[in-house]
């Protein structure tokens, strides 16, 4: 299996980024493709699912962490990697390992392919890792944060957006807030102002 590769990122298109390294152009699925910018260097940690139709594709992290926390959304029944994908996009691996130990089956559920029936199965099957995880030292979000973004997607579901649509305007308010720590009123400002533009 290819761990990582090291090399200069020649396009940025959504969550695909293509990575030239010695000549050959790796195309990579990411989650978060802010992380990433053309022309510059970069090493990914990486993780190659084989389908039998498509073959094999490439997914890349920035942590180890990230990795390990996609590879055990993969485990759970009914989960393939596009899903896997946009859990890390739009809830991270804090708020999506704090959702799975309170079980917070509301925020599994906000990731578009992502049902109750699903999120409840995802939380029985994952606890026990997310609890091993927690206990070997890897920090997740902080009660407060992780109801905040619970709210800022009951609020969107009770102005009638979609599920696909709430879970691109999460996404994009995520990315734009990724080092510091917002107020209410600033993510919901965020993503009515990002499904404004959509519209």
């Amino acid at each position: 299996m290819i761990d990582f590769l090291r090399g200069t990122v020649t396009d940025v298109d959504g969550h695909r980024i293509v990575v030239s390294v010695h000549g050959i152009g790796f195309a990579i699925s990411v989650p978060v493709e802010s992380c990433y910018q053309k022309d510059h260097e970069t090493t990914i940690l990486t993780y190659m699912h084989w389908n039998q139709e498509q073959g094999p594709s490439l997914y890349g992290f920035s942590t180890a962490l990230e990795r390990t926390v996609f590879v055990m959304i993969l485990e759970c029944s009914g989960i393939g990697p596009k899903i896997a994908l946009a859990v890390l996009a739009n809830l991270g691996v804090e708020r999506f390992l704090a959702a799975v130990q309170n079980g917070a089956e509301k925020e599994l559920s906000s990731v578009s392919g992502i049902g109750a029936k699903k999120a409840e199965q995802m939380i029985v099957h994952l606890k026990h890792k997310v609890a091993k995880l927690i206990k070997s030292g890897v920090s997740i979000a902080h009660d407060g944060a992780s109801v905040q973004w619970q709210e800022v997607v009951q609020v969107l579901e009770s102005l009638n957006y979609s599920k696909p649509e709430i879970s691109e305007a999460i996404k994009y308010v995520r990315e734009t807030y990724q080092n510091s720590s917002p107020t209410f009123d600033q993510l919901i400002r965020h993503a009515l102002s990002f499904l404004a533009k959509k519209s």
